[in-house]
């Protein structure tokens, strides 16, 4: 089991994960520290449960709009096996999330 050492907001949070999946999760915490951080651009450090949640909402925003997207009649199979091929990766995406959200839980 790998650990990754994470930092959101400048307060610093431990999450395991699978190994081999280190970097992953490190990207995953800069895109969630990078949207926290527009946050406190615009409304200031509102308090740490808020500025997260506010990171989440956008971040399950974007999640759904690739799926609506992925949702419009294909064209061609070409466009229907990347459709295919994105859905699996935003499906693994979600998964991955919900463990991260679970183990940081558990902390």
């Amino acid at each position: 089991m790998g650990q990754v050492n994470l930092t959101i907001n400048s307060r610093p949070f431990a999450v395991t994960c699978d190994d081999g999946q280190e970097g992953r999760i490190r990207r995953l915490g800069q895109y969630v520290d990078a949207k926290v951080a527009e946050f406190v651009g615009s409304v200031g450090q509102v308090g740490e449960a808020r500025l997260l949640l506010l990171a989440a909402l956008v971040i399950a925003d974007e999640l759904a709009d690739a799926n609506e997207a992925l949702q419009q009649p294909e064209r061609g199979s070409a466009r229907a096996d990347a459709a295919d091929a994105a859905a699996s990766g935003i499906n693994g995406i979600a998964q991955r999330v919900e463990a991260i959200a679970a183990r940081l839980e558990t902390s």
